[in-house]
C-alpha cells in the first residue's frame, strides 16, 4: 500500500532547512524548527528522511559541495582562473549583513562538530580539502604557464587560500562592512600576483 503522495518539493524544503542550519547550526536547530521552516509534519519528514535530522544536514552540506564542484568546472574552462578565484573571494565583501553573520556552513560545521560528531566534521573537512586542492591545482597550472609570478609551492599557496577562506568567515562576522572586507581581501589576494 502506498502512503499519501508528497505535497512538497524536496529541493525547496531542503533549501529552507539548509538556511536554518546555516543560521543556527546543527545542534541548535530543533526538529520543531525544521518542521516549521520546511512546512511539513513529522510523518512526511521521516518518510523523506529516514536518517532524520542528520541525513537532512548531510544533504545541506552536499549542496555546498555541489556548488564548489560547479565552481571547479567553471575554473577549468576559464581563460583567467586566478581572476575567477579573486572574484570568488571579493564576492564575500559584497554580501549582505545577514550573510556575513552566517559565515560559511562548511566552516561552521567543522568548528561546531569538532568533538561532537566525527562523521559530520569529517565530511565538512573533506569538502574544505577538496576546495584547497582545487586552489592548489589551479595555482600549479598558472605557475607552469608563467601566469603567476609568485613561485611559492602551489600546496602552500592553496593552503594559504583555504586559510584565508576560513579566516574571512570569522572576520566577516566581526566586521560585516563591505568596504573594510574588500580592502582586507584585496590585500590578502596580492599573493596571487
Amino acid at each position: 500500500m502506498r502512503g499519501r503522495p508528497s505535497k512538497y518539493n524536496n529541493q525547496e524544503v531542503e533549501a529552507k532547512a539548509q538556511q536554518l542550519f546555516w543560521s543556527k547550526g546543527y545542534t541548535a536547530t530543533s526538529m520543531d524548527d525544521l518542521l516549521k521552516a520546511m512546512g511539513i509534519g513529522y510523518g512526511s519528514f521521516y518518510n523523506a528522511y529516514k536518517g532524520g535530522k542528520k541525513e537532512l544536514f548531510r544533504k545541506a552540506i552536499q549542496q555546498r559541495r555541489e556548488a564548489f564542484d560547479d565552481f571547479k568546472k567553471e575554473l577549468s574552462l576559464s581563460a583567467d582562473p586566478l581572476g575567477l578565484i579573486k572574484d570568488f573571494f571579493r564576492s564575500i565583501a559584497l554580501a549582505d549583513e545577514k550573510s556575513h553573520l552566517q559565515g560559511c556552513i562548511i566552516v561552521n560545521t567543522v568548528v561546531e562538530m569538532t568533538f561532537i560528531d566525527d562523521d559530520l566534521e569529517h565530511e565538512a573537512v573533506q569538502i574544505l580539502r577538496e576546495v584547497e586542492q582545487m586552489f592548489t591545482d589551479t595555482i600549479a597550472r598558472e605557475q607552469e604557464q608563467g601566469k603567476l609570478k609568485n613561485q611559492t609551492n602551489p600546496e602552500v599557496l592553496g593552503r594559504y587560500l583555504i586559510t584565508l577562506w576560513n579566516g574571512l568567515n570569522v572576520t566577516r562576522r566581526m566586521y560585516p562592512d563591505k568596504d573594510l572586507l574588500r580592502k582586507q581581501i584585496d590585500m590578502q589576494l596580492d599573493i596571487l600576483s
